[in-house]
């Protein structure tokens, strides 16, 4: 039980982390430089307002100086971040893989979540991370065979969605999600990575056509898909687990 409680506030942390990583790489500001600051007045956060989680109920979603409400986004992330170290710590001994990388990858796939959703934009930093640590996993656990399948189904997957940004001339698919497709295909193998990418599809659909029917989007706007790969890719493991 403290385990547990122990690795919720570590995935809090992590998920602060995530949430100011991923506001100021597409800003190009580095994540060394400074404190947190507030959005509004700009004025740089004492610790005691960069506690993960804590910090936003006792300011009750205000910032401490202008009283201008925090963004939702800050808990949201933090909150995401620890219920998913959990139930990885939780699901550990079913996953296809080692506990420690599993926390790592889920970090970069919040990462990659959070920025598409917010900006429409996958960094490539993100992405490269991902693959580099999965083929030196591979390496590492693995014979030679599984990194040249699992490398297969990843090519195989970005192929897919490059035929898809080819044919709608980018509009329909970005690089991205194309990049992002060398990764969960690796990470989903041989088994998942076409149910992945086909739940993707249903889901990214299905979201789009709610939008469009209930007025908050048009047939021609562009839908960020990464959030759906990601969001997809995590439901294909949960869903593999149970069933």
């Amino acid at each position: 039980m403290f385990f547990n409680l122990l690795l919720l506030i570590l995935g809090f942390v992590f998920g602060s982390f995530v949430s100011a990583l991923s506001f100021r790489i597409v800003r190009g500001v580095s994540i060394s430089k400074g404190r947190s600051r507030c959005d509004n007045c700009k004025k740089e956060l004492g610790w005691q307002e960069n506690i993960p989680l804590v910090s936003y109920l006792f300011l009750k979603g205000r910032c401490k100086n202008c009283q201008k409400r925090i963004s939702i986004r800050y808990p949201l992330i933090e909150l995401s971040s620890g219920l998913g170290f959990l139930l990885i710590y939780i699901y550990r001994l079913i996953l296809p893989y080692n506990f420690i990388f599993c926390l790592i990858i889920f970090v970069i796939l919040i990462l990659i979540f959070v920025t598409d959703i917010e900006h429409q934009v996958i960094p490539d930093e993100f992405v490269f991370a991902g693959i580099v640590l999965s083929v030196l996993y591979f390496l590492l656990s693995s014979n030679s065979y599984t990194l040249i399948s699992n490398l297969f189904y990843g090519f195989l997957c970005a192929s897919l969605l490059m035929l898809v940004n080819i044919i709608t001339r980018g509009k329909g698919m970005g690089l991205g999600d194309v990049k992002f497709a060398v990764l969960g295909g690796m990470l989903m193998g041989s088994k998942l990575a076409l149910p992945w990418l086909l739940l993707s599809f249903l889901t990214g659909a299905t979201v789009a056509i709610i939008l469009v029917l209930i007025g908050n989007a048009r047939l021609k706007d562009k839908i960020a898909f990464g959030p759906f790969l990601v969001f997809s890719l995590l439901l294909t493991v949960i869903l593999d687990v149970l069933i």
